[in-house]
């Protein structure tokens, strides 16, 4: 069931992200990625309004926790799921690590973007 949730989830977040990108277009936001920083902006709070809810709520349903964060979140982007875990870190106290895990995401993940554009560029000439 936990799949299904997510899957449905996934979907209306995915829906949503496209929705902000064609506004962004419409609007002739085309210089600067307006429409991924938003979404990532927003993503991460409300990821961690999400969290601390169900935090400090703690008879709320596992299933709705899906749903939100790995779900709709989790489709509308990805960064807010690193936003959180940046945050736990940090919260036990894991400043090092925190900062190890934003750097290395960081630039491990734009590293990883370059080297399979130069593999593509290599078997495909252009």
């Amino acid at each position: 069931m936990g799949y299904l949730i997510v899957f449905v989830g996934a979907g209306l977040g995915g829906a949503m992200r496209h929705g902000v990108n064609l506004a962004a277009l419409r609007l002739g936001w085309t210089a600067f990625p307006v429409s991924t920083l938003a979404v990532n902006v927003l993503g991460s709070f409300l990821m961690g309004l999400i969290a601390e809810c169900f935090a400090l709520k703690a008879h709320l349903p596992q299933q709705g926790r899906l749903f939100l964060t790995t779900g709709i979140l989790g489709g509308f982007t990805t960064f807010s799921a690193f936003s959180l875990e940046v945050a736990l870190l940090y919260e036990r106290g894991r400043l090092g690590l925190a900062a190890l895990y934003v750097g290395a995401s960081v630039v491990l993940s734009v590293a990883a973007l370059f080297g399979a554009l130069a593999v593509v560029r290599s078997l495909v000439k252009i």
